[in-house]
């Protein structure tokens, strides 16, 4: 009906006084059905005649199957069909346990001859290489290496980065079924064109003949938006080896969910930064070791461009601060290992990296970390209006008593302005996070209860990833398997958290990632500022701090 409608040559928008939805609380529309069971995700889904597939894939990423036994398998009572695809080998059955069941009895010989078989060790050992080298230039504004020779004081840090599983609460899961006109399929999958494309390419259909059922997704954080679209096109391949019409559930189990891949990079940044002797920065050298997220995929033709990965260095090439004399390379590191876009992308270490070094840096011209921020936003008032509203109501400059600290960090990323104050207690190498009180500037705030939320649950997310969470390998086996070690935030863990929203006439901006940038730096300015000891690597380890 819409498409019939003539699109008018203009729109004249309701003014803000007329608002009646635009800037009020209002409860999600999917609480309710969340909350009591009523909402559909694709593991509730159940087709006459559904089989449940579980596929045995390698411990080592780029490892392929070389022969398989599945007599064992096959004699399990329930077990219907094994068969092999690209990924490795898939048994059906009757239900989830059967399946699991039959799995297991496999016996997979296993080709590893071109597999990934280093430690993490050994990557970070090549990404200091490589850093030591001249990379692809990123951003050049002035002269940063003649800043850095006049410079008075001169600021040398290193920061590395994890691999990071997204681990959202239901794994990855997804329903097909095929028929004379082509296939359908139930999935909490965010990139329904990329889906669809992959999905057509592997059963040799039109993508207009495979129809696409959009379900809740149980989390995501990006795992689900992928551009290789894995988990699709591996239930696809599945259902054209079956080689019957008959609906098939793939279900990946949380082991299947961590261990299987698509991480937040390997990160390695290297900063060099002069001061003058008034305390200002005259010269910034920045160098960026990641793995491309897009080189590669469908979307490399509009994200990479001569060889540089936008997602590698935003959050540093991008920063709202006048930096007069700037420089950022980038350089590609190589591996089997698949990795894929987490929530704020390379926000997540661009800012933790800037704004370590930011703190330290007003630290070492002996002026007051949000003061020094300040001067470099002069130019920028929305930028200063968050820093100052965040300092104010986290009570900045207020003394603390021994053993706790306060740090302060501020992002901008998706045009959205996020300031945060942490206050942190350090207690016998135990590290607790009491409060986080944050200001936002998101433009018109269209659901302020949405936007307190999105903030909180950001917080929420990234607390473990600061604290304690990393994929790491052992001869290129992934060593964490399910919620034990690999562990997201407990509630008792969950910090106080005051969301204060900027009233903005500006447009919309978004909200879902910017809340995640800010936390690390914050809370590692605020262990400093308790201790006198700098953890700028992630996971924070308590144990350093003796």
């Amino acid at each position: 009906e819409a498409m019939r409608m003539p699109v008018p040559a203009e729109v004249t928008l309701k003014p803000p006084g007329a608002w009646k939805l635009i800037g009020q609380r209002l409860p999600r529309l999917d609480s309710v059905s969340k909350t009591t069971g009523r909402a559909v995700f694709s593991f509730d889904v159940r087709r006459p005649g559904m089989l449940v597939a579980v596929v045995r894939r390698p411990d080592l990423f780029g490892a392929t199957v070389r022969s398989f036994d599945d007599r064992e398998a096959r004699a399990i009572d329930g077990v219907v069909d094994v068969v092999q695809v690209p990924s490795g080998v898939a048994v059906l059955a009757e239900d989830t346990w059967t399946a699991l069941r039959g799995r297991e009895a496999l016996k997979v010989d296993w080709d590893t001859g071109k597999a990934e078989t280093r430690s993490v060790e050994d990557m970070l050992a090549e990404y200091r290489t490589l850093a030591g080298e001249k990379g692809l230039p990123a951003l050049r504004r002035g002269d940063a290496e003649a800043g850095l020779a006049r410079a008075a004081k001169v600021y040398e840090a290193e920061f590395t980065f994890p691999f990071l599983a997204h681990a959202p609460m239901e794994p990855l899961n997804c329903v097909i079924e095929l028929s004379d006109d082509g296939a359908e399929l139930w999935s909490g999958c965010q990139l329904q064109s990329i889906d669809q494309a992959a999905i057509a390419r592997v059963l040799g259909l039109k993508p207009q003949q495979i129809k696409i059922n959009t379900l809740f997704g149980g989390g995501s954080f990006g795992r689900r938006g992928n551009p290789m679209a894995d988990w699709t096109k591996e239930i696809a391949h599945v259902a054209k080896a079956v080689g019957r019409r008959v609906p098939i559930q793939l279900v990946w189990t949380r082991e299947d969910d961590i261990k299987g891949g698509f991480y937040r990079p390997l990160v390695l940044h290297r900063v060099r930064a002069g001061l003058d002797d008034g305390g200002r920065i005259i010269g910034w050298r920045h160098k960026i070791v990641c793995q491309s997220l897009f080189v590669g995929t469908p979307l490399e033709s509009s994200l990479v461009h001569d060889g540089i990965d936008e997602t590698s260095v935003e959050g540093v090439v991008d920063t709202p601060y006048e930096i007069g004399n700037f420089a950022v390379e980038s350089f590609n590191a190589q591996s089997l290992i698949p990795v894929l876009w987490w929530r704020s992308v390379g926000n997540s270490h661009g800012a933790h990296a800037m704004e370590t070094a930011i703190d330290e840096l007003a630290r070492l011209a002996g002026q007051d970390p949000v003061a020094f921020r300040l001067a470099l936003l002069a130019d920028k008032p929305r930028d200063a209006a968050v820093v100052k509203l965040a300092a104010e109501r986290a009570g900045w400059g207020q003394a603390l008593p021994a053993g706790r600290g306060r740090g302060f960090a501020y992002h901008s990323c998706y045009n959205t302005r996020v300031a945060m104050v942490a206050d942190v207690a350090v207690a016998r190498s135990a590290i607790k996070v009491d409060r986080i009180v944050a200001a936002v500037d998101c433009g018109v705030a269209v659901n302020p209860d949405i936007i307190t939320a999105q903030i909180e649950g950001a917080v929420g997310f990234a607390l473990s990833a600061c604290l304690r969470n990393q994929i790491t390998f052992a001869d290129g086996v992934v060593q964490q398997t399910n919620f034990d070690d690999y562990a997201p935030t407990h509630m008792s863990e969950m910090p106080q958290v005051e969301v204060h929203i900027i009233a903005s006439q500006a447009d919309a901006t978004g909200i879902g990632e910017p809340g995640v940038p800010p936390l690390a730096p914050a809370i590692g300015n605020a262990i400093f500022a308790a201790t006198g000891k700098r953890l700028r690597s992630l996971p924070f380890a308590a144990k350093a701090l003796g």
